[in-house]
Order: structure tokens, then C-alpha cells, then sequence
């Protein structure tokens, strides 16, 4: 997780260093050309703040769902990206450009809040509780549609495609 927070910030010191070149990879909804965009969106941010914003909570929830396994890890954030540039680019409004790994945040929210539950795993529920207790609050402001400048339609579509991603790859329990 830090080797991919580490990317996030690389590309964004490239992308203040060639004059925004790279902000052109965030997605603009409903045009045929940007579905190109959809993987890349999610490591391009507008500015250090908004990389600030999200390299903690990417940091620690990653770090959680990746002790599932990292090629559990990695379908589960593959899902999560795919899904939520779909979303972005089907719901997001008429010229607007959405950048940013906040998607990927709240699915891993989303995934680690519902996983423990769908698994039966005590530890999960106890993951669940604690994400819950810590980020809760933020995770419902940031689905809210009330903040200008701020994706709320790709903060839902990530957290709808991680309790998605619960489901679709829940360890199974081994049978004696």
C-alpha cells in the first residue's frame, strides 16, 4: 500500500510538473472516447490536497483488505475501479472531469464493512465495527450530494461496488 500511495504521489508531482498533463485522464462523462480514461482516473488527482485526502484512509483500508490475500486483493480493487469509473462516467454530470482514488476508498470501505458479515468471521465483524466507528461519518458526508466539486456519484458507486466486491469474491469456508 505505501509502494501504491507512493504512486499516486508521483503522478501527481508529474502531473503539476507538465502543467496538468495528466489531469486529462479523469473522466468526462458519456462521451465514448473517455471509457479509455476509466482505470487511469483512479490514480489522477486535481492537486496535492485532494492526493492528501485520500492516501490515509487508501493506506490503512487497503492494508485491512489486502490481509485477505493479495490476489483477492486485487480482484476486489480491479472490480472496485471498473465498476466505479462505469458509474462515474454513466451518472457524473454534463461537462464534468472526476479524477481521483476516492472511488477505490469507498469500496474498500464498502468491502471491508460487508465482508466480515457475508464470511461469519469474528475478526471481519470486528474490522467492520471499527472502519464503521472511525470513517462512518465521513463515508455517509461524502455520499451526500451536497458538496460542489466533490464526485458524490463516484463516492456511491465505489461503496456500491465494494459491498458488491464482498460478495463476489467471499472466502468460502473450508470444509473438513
Amino acid at each position: 500500500m505505501l509502494g501504491w500511495v507512493a504512486l499516486l504521489w508521483l503522478l501527481e508531482v508529474v502531473d503539476v510538473a507538465t502543467g496538468h498533463a495528466l489531469d486529462d485522464f479523469g473522466i468526462v462523462p458519456r462521451d465514448p472516447g473517455e471509457l479509455t480514461d476509466v482505470v487511469p482516473a483512479a490514480f489522477v488527482h486535481f492537486g496535492f490536497a485532494h492526493v492528501a485526502a485520500n492516501s490515509v484512509p487508501l493506506l490503512v483500508l487497503g492494508f485491512l483488505a489486502a490481509l485477505g490475500g493479495l490476489r483477492r486483493f486485487a480482484a476486489v480493487c480491479a472490480l472496485i475501479v471498473v465498476a466505479d469509473g462505469l458509474g462515474v462516467w454513466l451518472l457524473s454530470p454534463e461537462h464534468s472531469n472526476t479524477a481521483g482514488a476516492s472511488g477505490l476508498v469507498f469500496g474498500l470501505f464498502g468491502f471491508l464493512l460487508v465482508s466480515g458479515f457475508v464470511e461469519r468471521r469474528p475478526v471481519g465483524v470486528l474490522i467492520a465495527v471499527l472502519i464503521a466507528a472511525v470513517w462512518g461519518g465521513s463515508i455517509l458526508a461524502g455520499i451526500a450530494p451536497t458538496q460542489t466539486g466533490v464526485s458524490w456519484q463516484g463516492h456511491l458507486v465505489g461503496l456500491i461496488s465494494g459491498v458488491a466486491a464482498a460478495f463476489c469474491f467471499r472466502r468460502r469456508p473450508s470444509t473438513p
